[in-house]
């Protein structure tokens, strides 16, 4: 398998990374997908993953890196002691940020697809619609990058194919993807592990809804 012909996919079986998953089976001869238990309160995150990746036919991976809740108990995805910031404080991030998460995750996805010489790494975000996450940043990735190559002495490529894109049009390239029903129906992206339309109240909710009923908005009026 030539290096540029295979991806590995950091898969939470949430809108923007099942979307991504879709977008480089197209993109891609052989992708395979690395989803992480974090200490995340909901368990179901990673079994809707492993259905997803079986549903896209891709080899799936689960790691354990929980030490990172052990790290900071200031979260509220790790913490369920903590209530969930709704809106984002002032001057702050919300309290569902987990410090160095996409840091860690693809650093050891990285890892794990050296050793299957693969050498493109995906990931779903986004600095277009997030919560301010200083992790889900274009410099940030880009920074990464670099020092995964420096450290491994290879030449990773860190693909970010929703990095400029909002909610509506995620949904929009789901849509182009042909997977709009899936991701509409078997994702899961609220912070409260409820599937699909989730509970409608949370940060994550409120944004993957507001996206949608945007997208659909354009959409209609491009038949009338």
């Amino acid at each position: 398998m030539k290096k540029n012909d295979a991806a590995m996919v950091c898969l939470s079986g949430g809108q923007d990374s099942t979307t991504c998953l879709f977008w480089a089976k197209k993109q891609f001869k052989h992708v395979e997908a690395t989803c992480f238990n974090y200490g995340q309160k909901h368990s179901l995150e990673t079994e809707v993953a492993k259905r997803i990746a079986s549903e896209a036919n891709v080899p799936f991976h689960l790691l354990d890196v929980s030490l990172i809740s052990q790290l900071d108990s200031n979260c509220s995805l790790t913490n369920s002691s903590i209530p969930m910031d709704e809106e984002k404080p002032e001057n702050s991030y919300p309290n569902t940020f987990v410090p160095g998460r996409n840091m860690i995750f693809l650093t050891f996805a990285a890892i794990l697809a050296r050793s299957k010489n693969i050498f493109n790494l995906v990931a779903g975000v986004s600095e277009a619609d997030f919560s301010g996450y200083p992790d889900c940043r274009d410099t940030f990735i880009r920074s990464l990058n670099v020092t995964l190559n420096l450290a491994m002495d290879e030449q990773f490529v860190i693909h970010t194919p929703l990095m400029n894109k909002d909610k509506s049009e995620v949904w929009e390239l789901a849509d182009q993807l042909n997977v709009f029903d899936l991701i509409k129906g078997q994702t899961l992206t609220c912070y409260n592990g409820i599937l699909a339309n989730g509970c409608g109240h949370c940060p994550a909710c409120k944004l993957r809804k507001a996206g949608l009923e945007k997208y659909l908005a354009r959409k209609q009026k491009q038949f009338q």
